[in-house]
């Protein structure tokens, strides 16, 4: 269970990862997971992440609701389901290290060409976004990060931020959910976990609180390059943390 200073610094990530992921619906994990990967084991780690990501996605979702249209999420929504119980099951036994650098690189190239404005054909494509919900639940409910494949796909589909943030809140909320419940039936939530969660809940409260304020600032042109710089950003991150011990 977390206490003292290592609380405190968590507490600071969660404050800073609410922040980004109440502006633009993703990118919490990035900031938190690493953190609280110092001071807690993986699996731990991870069903913490997702589940306090999970109160922010409610947040966001009632906040944007009238904005969501589920026929332009269903495909996604589908591919994420699919894959939640195979990223639940590999929480236990897979070794993650070269999964989260080839996630990592894929993240980096992808989020360049959107910088740049570059078309990504297979973002386009039919059953592109079963593809890309289906490798980022699996991401996600795996390593707690993920959250830019889905941006890179939603971004290339040039829908409204309000849209694109309720279909991006509406879309995890979904995952997380499921993905909670098979946590506890394979026995990843245990009472530490619950107390974790609970005690950084007013950090995440904060944060969000926070955001509220920003985005009533974003216009479409500033949401698409927040949206970018955390995508580059979070694929440095996780690229630099899995190279830097081999």
């Amino acid at each position: 269970m977390l206490s003292g200073l290592e609380l405190i610094i968590v507490m600071v990530a969660v404050f800073v990862g609410a922040t980004v992921m109440g502006t633009v619906s993703f990118g919490m994990g990035l900031v938190v997971a690493p953190v609280l990967l110092l001071f807690l084991a993986p699996q731990s780690a991870v069903v913490v992440v997702n589940s306090i990501i999970a109160i922010v996605l409610v947040l966001v979702l009632v906040q944007v609701r009238h904005n969501l249209d589920l026929k332009l999420i269903r495909g996604m929504t589908l591919g994420g389901l699919v894959a939640v119980p195979i990223g639940v099951l590999a929480l236990n036994s897979a070794d993650p290290t070269l999964l989260k650098i080839i996630i990592a690189v894929a993240i980096l190239a992808l989020g360049a060409l959107s910088l740049f404005n570059v078309q990504i054909p297979m973002t386009r494509r039919r059953f592109s976004s079963l593809v890309f919900g289906f490798m980022t639940s699996l991401s996600v409910t795996t390593l707690s990060i993920g959250g830019p494949l889905a941006a890179i796909y939603i971004l290339a589909q040039k829908w409204s931020p309000d849209t694109m943030r309720a279909s991006l809140a509406f879309y995890f909320l979904i995952s997380y959910l499921l993905a909670f419940g098979l946590y506890a039936w394979v026995g990843l939530v245990d009472r530490d976990t619950l107390v974790n969660i609970g005690l950084l809940t007013p950090a995440l409260l904060a944060g969000f609180g926070l955001a509220t304020l920003i985005v009533k600032w974003i216009n479409e042109r500033m949401f698409r390059y927040v949206a970018i710089a955390v995508i580059i950003t979070g694929g440095g991150v996780l690229l630099v943390r899995e190279l830097t011990p081999l």
